[in-house]
């Protein structure tokens, strides 16, 4: 059920170049199920900036009624959000949109994340290990400097890192590190930007895949169709991000 509440701030810790960790507590938190959804956050109590900002969810604590955030702050509104300090309050809306289906792994699943596309992979990393699958990790990074949560998927599972500019782990792209895995995996799950989605795609054609989709929102619950996209069914069959995803089958959303 979609909540609007005040939030308190518990910790909020910069973890990476320009990457910021948030919890926050509430009985929002407990509406929260599946990994992959996200929450759109009010950075200010005035009109500017006026829309709000959608942020993923990293990981969820229902036993203490909390969630953890993890964004880059590099425009207006994360910048302020940025500047936000435990006990400080936040206007939060969630949980929205469809997350990750985790019944949908069987043994051994393939999680692949890109830059701010990693958070909600931990979440899902943590869910499937409760269900007994064992999951392989593939997290891509511009560079050493905004690596974050290396040490905590490694307690979850294999994991491998790659950096465009080669200053920690594998040089290049997930992609390179995914040419020298095995293929032994029943299902895969990808958060990251679109050419990383497409990639990943292109190289597990007969895999079952799910893939998560960064767009532009407005509104953030399919009413202004600010991240409308097109489908492989028809020339005329679109989705909304937002509330029909982020998370989509492969195969399914034309980028």
């Amino acid at each position: 059920m979609i909540k609007q509440e005040r939030m308190q701030i518990i910790k909020q810790q910069q973890i990476a170049h320009h990457i910021f960790e948030l919890t926050v507590k509430g009985t929002l938190a407990n509406e929260m199920a599946e990994p992959g959804q996200f929450v759109h956050i009010r950075v200010a109590d005035s009109f500017e900036p006026l829309l709000r900002r959608p942020i993923s969810v990293a990981s969820i604590d229902l036993e203490a009624s909390q969630f953890t955030m993890i964004y880059r702050a590099e425009g207006r509104g994360t910048q302020l959000l940025a500047e936000k300090t435990a006990g400080d309050t936040l206007d939060v809306l969630g949980p929205l949109g469809h997350g990750f289906p985790v019944e949908e792994a069987v043994k051994r699943a393939y999680l692949i994340g890109g830059g701010i596309g990693v958070p909600p992979l931990y979440e899902l990393a943590k869910q499937l290990n409760a269900r007994g699958i064992e999951t392989v990790h593939i997290l891509g990074f511009e560079s050493k400097q905004a690596v974050f949560y290396e040490d905590k998927f490694r307690e979850l599972g294999d994991t491998h890192i790659a950096t465009v500019d080669g200053s920690h782990g594998t040089q290049g792209f997930v992609t390179h590190i995914l040419n020298e895995l095995p293929t032994d995996f029943d299902t895969y799950y990808s958060c990251g930007p679109t050419a990383m989605l497409e990639a990943v795609q292109w190289a597990y054609p007969q895999k079952k895949g799910f893939l998560s989709y960064e767009q532009r929102m407005g509104c953030g619950i399919g009413a202004c169709f600010a991240c409308v996209c097109r489908t492989t069914k028809s020339e005329t069959d679109y989705i909304k991000v937002c509330s029909d995803g982020p998370v989509f089958p492969a195969g399914v959303v034309i980028t």
